[in-house]
């Protein structure tokens, strides 16, 4: 893994301080409970994704670092090897696309590859979603917006259906309370009859903010408003090469670098045992999980 380039981030955000991240570096730093290996680098996508506020990026870090300690099944494990994570990476495609938008904002597309929803497991394709996405962060730096896209074909009830609750709860808390990227626009494509079931497993945990970036797109042409066509992989008309392909150049990243992104899950995580004051666990975050159920498909 290659981190990118300080000197160059900073010169593309001239409005960033440096001296104000190193002071975040240093309180970061001075925390027991974070790893004092977190670079500044990593910081930096905190400050920006927080609009250079000091102390909201304090604690949207702490709330990052708390999430991924305690949500198992998104960020523990982090072994490109294991077997459930093979499997996902034969399920969906996930890629990043290269190039920018006209508005400079970096996007990125998930789509399924093997349509069987036996095959289909939520926790593990959002695992390795945000094992591509960290990645990506790494190496990509700091970015004046981020675009997610999802492409429903092909998804079924079934798919639907093994989609815990508790599970679209804690995704959708870590993406709005913790995530450290300016959320641009959040795009469902090739949207399905049945996109009112998906709703009602997502919009109970929305906030307005979410809400007002998301869209759903039946016709393609109206999401080409928002990403240039020519940016796309081939199959949606574009000119990067298909996204099955185009996957494999991140998964085997991914693979190359295990040990790295190992090394990085357990650097974004805290040690409870040290934290000051009173330790924090899942019920902290999420509330009591059952209370949660999985949404019955008639």
């Amino acid at each position: 893994m290659r981190e990118a380039d300080l000197e160059d981030q900073y010169e593309r955000f001239p409005a960033i301080k440096r001296s104000e991240v190193q002071k975040f570096v240093e309180w970061i730093h001075a925390q027991p409970h974070i790893s004092d290996r977190f670079s500044e680098g990593e910081a930096l996508h905190f400050f920006h994704a927080c609009r250079y506020s000091m102390e909201v990026a304090k604690q949207v870090l702490d709330t990052n670092l708390t999430a991924r300690t305690h949500l198992d099944e998104f960020f523990v494990n982090l072994d490109s090897e294991r077997p459930e994570i093979r499997r996902a990476m034969k399920t969906v495609s996930i890629v990043p696309l290269p190039g920018s938008t006209p508005e400079g904002y970096r996007v990125i597309i998930g789509k399924l590859d093997d349509l069987n929803a036996s095959n289909y497991n939520y926790a593990d394709v959002m695992k390795l979603y945000c094992m591509v996405f960290d990645y990506w962060m790494y190496e990509d730096g700091i970015q004046p917006g981020h675009v997610i896209v999802i492409d429903l074909k092909g998804t079924s009830l079934g798919h639907v259906a093994r989609i815990g609750l508790l599970q679209m709860k804690k995704f959708l808390f870590y993406l709005q309370e913790a995530a450290a990227i300016r959320l641009i626009g959040f795009h469902f494509i090739n949207i399905v009859p049945f996109m009112d079931k998906i709703l009602a497993l997502m919009t109970p945990f929305m906030k307005k903010e979410l809400t007002s970036v998301l869209h759903m797109h039946s016709d393609i042409n109206e999401f080409y408003k928002f990403v240039p066509k020519e940016m796309m992989p081939k199959e949606y008309g574009g000119q990067l090469e298909e996204s099955s392909l185009a996957k494999e150049i991140y998964y085997k990243k991914l693979l190359d670098n295990r040990k790295e992104m190992l090394e990085f899950e357990t650097r974004h995580q805290v040690n409870e045992k040290l934290r000051p004051g009173k330790a924090k666990n899942a019920s902290d975050l999420f509330g009591i999980e059952g209370n949660f159920k999985k949404l019955d498909i008639d």
